[in-house]
Parts: structure tokens; C-alpha cells; sequence
């Protein structure tokens, strides 16, 4: 039997973008996976398992209540932000150390934690909800334009979109709504201030009310009108981290939460920080391996630590940058090919999630974040410049063939999205 403690993992995720938390969190812990389909990567990483479906709360709950009864756990924990409101329930129904529901569902659903950033004097941006377009025009007419219409609790930048004159607003309505559809707790729409400027985000870790920023991360998005995210740069000496730090801490202070690790999103509108969202849990896109990268420090361990009732180690063992690219297509069609031509110096990964043959599927073309996402290359450098060089180099040298789709098709897709 094993003297280490052990902690059930709630929805690992996919290998290509979530496998390196798994393998974190296993470095230290036994664990025990509640999971939708069989495990095959996971495997090396694990004691025990159950399968449910991760759609159905009641099965979540009853699938790790059986675990609970074979073996003693000391935690639980999840980097899903589908299932962080089941994960807490669970947690508390077996008596382990969690956020509230409440606060859970707080953080999911951002016109509640607009309301609560408002209270607590943490600056954010103006919302209004809006259940029809004719309600969306009328907020428009009190925010003004440009402005931001995204569904009021999902994540991925999914169904978020930029208004910039009211001949737009029936097709973004449309679009937004179509992403709200898609969530499991409210399906309703947003219509927010755009906050104009770069956009950050800072990772943090609270345990027993005290938050810690341990990272800064910068972020590059593409073109108008979305917000798709196109790479991510993290710095151990990032200066703007003390700017940022009260801004995320207090932002968390609002929501209640108490303990836990998150991805805190803000805009820099004219140099001063404004809260888009708090995310409960480690932020996607790879970047708590980019915080390990650059500064050592483990958030995957960190939150297993918190949820088993254990202080964070948050001491950083490393001072240099990390960057990722993400890999799209110029514009929808077939994959055909996709390489890197050669070696470039400071790659420490490329990963490929589409294989040819896959049909990409840009926002523009009725498609999202995830549709046409091709893959992902990081670069590790002594600074942000050298780390963002090496990024710029390493995806000049990729070979990535795109056959296009033709127009009539695509005009098919649109009229059926």
C-alpha cells in the first residue's frame, strides 16, 4: 500500500492540453479519476477509476461516492470549468475541503460576479442582460458602441464577440446566443462595455483567504470582431505583475472564494487593470505548464495540495520566460499537411491535435475557438523578447496545407449554424 495521500481528480481532460496537470498532481499523489469515457493515457498516472457521465450531476455524484467508498481520500480536485459547480457538491457531500456551491456558481456565471465586483468596489466592466435583441439594443444605447455581447456563463472565449455600429448587432446577438445555448447553467446573454487595451490575465493562488499572484500572463489575440486567444507569454520578472496582483486578489476576495487556484482576466484600459473574469481553476492554452516553466512553480500540485488541506509551495525555482503559439489555418477548409519543416533552438514542445483529412472551421465561417485549432508550439527563453522570438521563428518553419472549403459550402454552413 502506498504512503502517499490521495486525492480523486474530477474530469482530466484531454491529454494534448491537460495531460501535463494529471502527471503533475500524480507526482505526488496517488489518484483516483472520475471520468465520461475509459481511461487510455491516463492509465500510468492512476490507481483507480469510474466512468460516468459528467454531463449528469447526480452521476458525478454517485460515481465518486463509490470511490469514496474503496479507498480514503484526502481531496478533490478538477480543472474543468464545466464541472467545477458538481466538484464542489461532491466534495462537500463527502466531507472534504472545497469552495461553497455558491461561490462556484458564482464564478460561473459572470453577470453574478459583475454584480459582485460592484459591490466590492473592484473595477470591471459595465453589463446588462439581455433575453431578446430588442433588449440587447436598448443596453447598447446605454453602454454605446464598440461594445461586447457574450453568453452569460461558458468559457473559451465560445459565443463572445465585438459590436462596433447597431447594423451588427443581429448577427452578434445571433452569434453569442448560439454559444449560450450550448451551457449547462444559464443560458442567457451578455451585453458589456468593450475594454479597450491589451488583455492579461494572472494566475493566482488562495489558501485560507490569502491570495498569491504568481504569474502574469500576457496574451495575444486575433482579429476583430472575436476574442479568439492566438498565443500566451509568461515571465518570472514580468514587471507588471505588482501592478496587477491587488486588482486579481481583490477580484477574488469578491466572489468569496476562499482557496483554490485561478486564471484571472483583465484588461489594461489606459495602464489601469479591469476585471473581464475569474476563472476557479488553472487557465487553459497550457499556461500553468508555462508558469512551471518560467517561474517552477507547480499550480496542478498547488491545487491538489489546497484541495487535500495542505499550504501551497509557491517558492519560484526558475526566472525565465515561457511563450506558446497556437496554430490556425489562414481560413476554413481541409487539413492536408502540417509539420515543422526543421529544428529550432528554445521548442520545448509541438503538439498537433488535427490530423489531415479534419475540416477546420473558423468563428467567421460558423465554427469557434476549437474548430480550427491545428495545434501548438512553446519556446522557452532568458526573456520575454528572446522566448517571443524563438515562437516567431519556430512557426515561420511550420508547413501547415490548407485545402479551402468553396463558397457554396460555406454559405450552407452559415445558413444552418
Amino acid at each position: 500500500m502506498s504512503a502517499r495521500p490521495l486525492v480523486l481528480v474530477v474530469s482530466p481532460g484531454d491529454e494534448t492540453y491537460r495531460g501535463y496537470c494529471l502527471e503533475q498532481v500524480a507526482a505526488a499523489y496517488d489518484v483516483v479519476l472520475l471520468t465520461g469515457a475509459e481511461p487510455s493515457w491516463e492509465k500510468p498516472f492512476i490507481v483507480d477509476h469510474a466512468v460516468v457521465d459528467l454531463n449528469d450531476p447526480a452521476a458525478l455524484l454517485a460515481g465518486g461516492r463509490a470511490l469514496a467508498e474503496r479507498h480514503d481520500l484526502a481531496g478533490v480536485v478538477t480543472w474543468d470549468e464545466w464541472n467545477l459547480v458538481p466538484t464542489a457538491r461532491l466534495a462537500r457531500a463527502l466531507g472534504l475541503p472545497s469552495p461553497s456551491v455558491e461561490v462556484m456558481r458564482g464564478c460561473r456565471n459572470k453577470a453574478t460576479a459583475r454584480t459582485l465586483f460592484a459591490r466590492h468596489g473592484v473595477p470591471s466592466a459595465a453589463s446588462m442582460k439581455a433575453r431578446t435583441l430588442l433588449e440587447a439594443g436598448l443596453a447598447t444605447m446605454t453602454l454605446g458602441y464598440p461594445a461586447v455581447i457574450k453568453p452569460t456563463a461558458f468559457a473559451g472565449s465560445i459565443g463572445v464577440i465585438r459590436v462596433d455600429r447597431p447594423e451588427e448587432l443581429p448577427g452578434a446577438f445571433a452569434f453569442a446566443s448560439a454559444g449560450a445555448s450550448r451551457s449547462r447553467e444559464d443560458t442567457g446573454v451578455l451585453v458589456e462595455e468593450y475594454l479597450d487595451g491589451p488583455e492579461v490575465s494572472v494566475e493566482c493562488v488562495t489558501h485560507h483567504g490569502e491570495t498569491t499572484a504568481v504569474a502574469v500572463t500576457r496574451k495575444h489575440l486575433g482579429p476583430a470582431p472575436y476574442f479568439d486567444e492566438t498565443g500566451h507569454t509568461v515571465d518570472a520578472t514580468d514587471p507588471l505583475l505588482a501592478q496587477v496582483a491587488p486588482i486579481a486578489a481583490a477580484a477574488v476576495k469578491a466572489l468569496g472564494i476562499t482557496d483554490g487556484v485561478q486564471h484571472v482576466e483583465m484588461r489594461l484600459v489606459d495602464g489601469r487593470p479591469r476585471l473581464i473574469e475569474v476563472n476557479a481553476r488553472i487557465g487553459g492554452d497550457m499556461i500553468g505548464h508555462l508558469v512551471r516553466l518560467a517561474t517552477g512553480i507547480d499550480l496542478a500540485r498547488a491545487a491538489a495540495d489546497i484541495a487535500c488541506g495542505r499550504a501551497p509551495d509557491l517558492a519560484p525555482t526558475r526566472g525565465q520566460a515561457a511563450a506558446i503559439r497556437i496554430i490556425y489555418p489562414a481560413y476554413s477548409g481541409t487539413l492536408t499537411a502540417r509539420r515543422l519543416k526543421e529544428p529550432v533552438g528554445g521548442v520545448e514542445r509541438v503538439r498537433f491535435q488535427r490530423q489531415p483529412g479534419d475540416q477546420l472551421v473558423l468563428p467567421q465561417d460558423g465554427g469557434d475557438l476549437y474548430t480550427a485549432r491545428i495545434g501548438f508550439l512553446i519556446t522557452t527563453g532568458p526573456t520575454t523578447t528572446v522566448a517571443e522570438a524563438r515562437a516567431q521563428q519556430a512557426y515561420r518553419n511550420l508547413e501547415v496545407q490548407v485545402a479551402p472549403i468553396p463558397p457554396t459550402a460555406l454559405t450552407t454552413r452559415e445558413h444552418t449554424a
